[in-house]
């Protein structure tokens, strides 16, 4: 089997456990988790920014420049992989779906795309999915992403298909049949999402079933579900998952750290007769434009 593809997302943009006594939020701090990933061997790092007075997510392009400015500036030897999942909340008023409310912050192709194209990651991740989330909705109609995608690859981005569901990935293939993404298509399953895909082997065997001929593709799993999800995708032959931003402990009781889920699932992946690809492997596997 080949390389299997490693990537750490060392921080989200949803709550997290505040007792945490080290969960990154400051892009120093992210870096930092960025630096401790790939020296804990990961391929891919994939990263969102926080505000750092009240440690929310946010989709502020000035933090991005930072986290990738510094990243750049110690040459940590692992792929970048920004999110491009923000700006897509749409919160209706209680009993008037009709009505954005207050939380709302969907924005145009134009704002989602800022810190994509000022940035220039190698990666970014292109959610193909609305979907329900308690009471908000999180908002990818069809034009918005076809729309991203044409920018994803004027600006030499290659995008990371996100998927929650079947339906997302027939639209993931319409996408392609249409030209607006490049060869080979880079898909991963999102498992374990409140309202989303559920974490079984019957779904993960079906998802599979259904990829696009010649697909790259992985999948994660959130919270207890994340090592799992390394072993059964090591073993189908697909690419692997881990970090904070999906998990917070190495078990119960116990937070971890980014670099210690690498190592775990670095571990996981050798045992089962695999090993994870450098980020040069990495970038071949995906055919990505450094």
């Amino acid at each position: 089997m080949k390389p299997a593809i490693l990537t750490c997302a060392v921080t989200g943009e949803g709550p997290f456990n505040r007792d945490h006594p080290s969960f990154p939020v400051t892009p120093e701090q992210i870096c930092a988790a960025v630096e401790e990933a790939a020296a804990a061997g990961a391929s891919v790092v994939h990263c969102h920014v926080r505000d750092p007075e009240t440690d929310d997510g946010c989709h502020d392009p000035v933090l991005y420049a930072e986290l990738t400015e510094r990243i750049r500036e110690k040459n940590i030897d692992v792929v970048l992989n920004l999110t491009c999942g923000g700006n897509a909340t749409f919160a209706p008023e209680p009993f008037d779906s009709g009505q954005p409310g207050p939380l709302t912050d969907a924005g145009s192709v134009d704002v989602r795309m800022r810190h994509l194209e000022e940035c220039r990651p190698e990666i970014a991740s292109l959610d193909v999915t609305t979907m329900n989330e308690d009471d908000i909705v999180y908002l990818n109609t069809a034009p918005t992403l076809r729309a991203m995608a044409e920018r994803f690859r004027a600006a030499n981005v290659k995008p990371e298909l996100e998927v929650f569901g079947p339906g997302d990935l027939e639209l993931v293939k319409d996408m392609i049949a249409d030209g607006i993404i490049d060869s080979p298509p880079y898909i991963q399953f999102v498992l374990g999402v409140k309202w989303g895909m559920p974490w079984n082997v019957e779904t993960i065997m079906y998802m599979k079933s259904q990829l696009p001929e010649g697909a790259e593709w992985g999948m994660l799993g959130i919270g207890r579900h994340q090592m799992p999800t390394v072993a059964l995708s090591t073993i189908l032959g697909g690419n692997v998952r881990v970090g904070l931003e999906d998990n917070l402990y190495l078990e119960k009781g116990v937070f971890a750290t980014n670099g210690q889920l690498v190592e775990r699932a670095c571990s996981i992946v050798n045992n089962l007769g695999r090993r994870v690809a450098t980020p040069d492997e990495a970038r071949e596997i995906l055919g990505l434009k450094k």
